[in-house]
């Protein structure tokens, strides 16, 4: 998933904003059965719960956002087990060479 976003400490970060990219790897307790969505977990549903925390987050850390992400994927259906969060920011305001900088959690 791609997003722009006003996430992060310095302040260009939160006038200016960076795109950022959201690998999301959830662990589903499900037996799906009969080519039937309501038998296992939308990938739709969770573009959305990500589209809304990214778009409403005032948070300075993108680790704060993954927790968030986490948290809320967790909530949204009680078959999912584990969830892990990989967040990119690309083209950051760091006097230096670098494509992205990136964080990974798991809960």
């Amino acid at each position: 998933m791609q997003f722009h976003s006003h996430i992060g400490v310095l302040p260009e970060e939160k006038v200016v904003g960076q795109d950022i990219q959201i690998d999301l790897d959830v662990e589903a307790n499900t037996q799906p059965h009969d080519d039937l969505l309501t038998t296992t977990v939308s990938y739709a549903d969770f573009y959305d719960i990500v589209d809304h925390i990214v778009s409403n987050s005032k948070a300075d850390l993108i680790e704060t956002l993954a927790q968030n992400i986490m948290t809320q994927i967790k909530k949204a259906d009680a078959r999912i087990g584990t969830v892990k969060v990989t967040i990119r920011k690309l083209g950051l305001p760091i006097d230096g060479v670098l494509d992205n900088v990136e964080i990974e959690m798991e809960q």
